[in-house]
């Protein structure tokens, strides 16, 4: 099965890409979503982050707060570092398995490191959707309500767009309207469908 890698900064509109490409009949599997099912009340995962950062991390509801644990990591390097030991192993696992079970033309992998991970060699190609900085960030300060402050760290935590833009084999702009788009993702999903028709290799 042919593997897209989806990738993109935060607030580029990775989302609404992957999501206007399931409706086309791509099968998606988002790393986010996953990482949530996997950091559920309860879960493993839960219960060693719980152990790793302390009980101001846990709602009382048993569930993450991920207000406090995004402010956490993205201003300490090592306690990142010590989330994704739990986590990336598990997502990724189930990510594998998600692909495995798949029976769709092509498969979309959502994975907003996936060059700061080394994921790329999971794809055949890698899909990034971008937008200028400016639009990023006005983007993520409307839809979250962080501070420019957290903003800025995440953004420095992940690989300049530069580099993200010289390593894709495909670029969507999302710095346009919703028409214009998906008038992107038609296109690429056209190709997509060209491409999984060719025999392997």
């Amino acid at each position: 099965m042919l593997v897209i890698g989806l990738t993109g900064g935060i607030g580029s509109g990775k989302s609404t890409v992957a999501d206007a490409l399931a409706a086309r009949g791509a099968g998606v599997i988002d790393t986010d979503v996953l990482a949530r099912e996997l950091a559920a009340p309860g879960s493993p995962a839960a219960n060693e982050i719980a152990a790793a950062f302390g009980s101001e991390v846990i709602r009382p509801d048993g569930s993450l707060d991920r207000d406090s644990l995004r402010t956490l990591v993205f201003r300490d390097p090592e306690a990142r570092r010590r989330l994704e030991a739990i986590l990336h192993p598990r997502i990724k696992r189930r990510m594998l398995q998600r692909l495995a079970a798949l029976d769709t033309p092509y498969a979309v992998l959502v994975i907003p490191l996936l060059f700061e991970t080394n994921q790329q060699d999971l794809a055949d190609r890698v899909l990034v959707v971008d937008v200028p900085q400016a639009v990023q960030l006005e983007r993520v300060r409307r839809r979250s309500g962080l501070a420019d402050t957290e903003i800025a760290h995440i953004v420095a935590s992940q690989i300049g767009r530069a580099e993200r833009l010289a390593r894709a084999d495909d670029i969507i702009d999302n710095s346009g309207d919703r028409r214009a788009l998906l008038a992107q993702v038609e296109r690429l999903h056209q190709r997509y469908l060209g491409l999984a028709d060719k025999p392997a290799g």
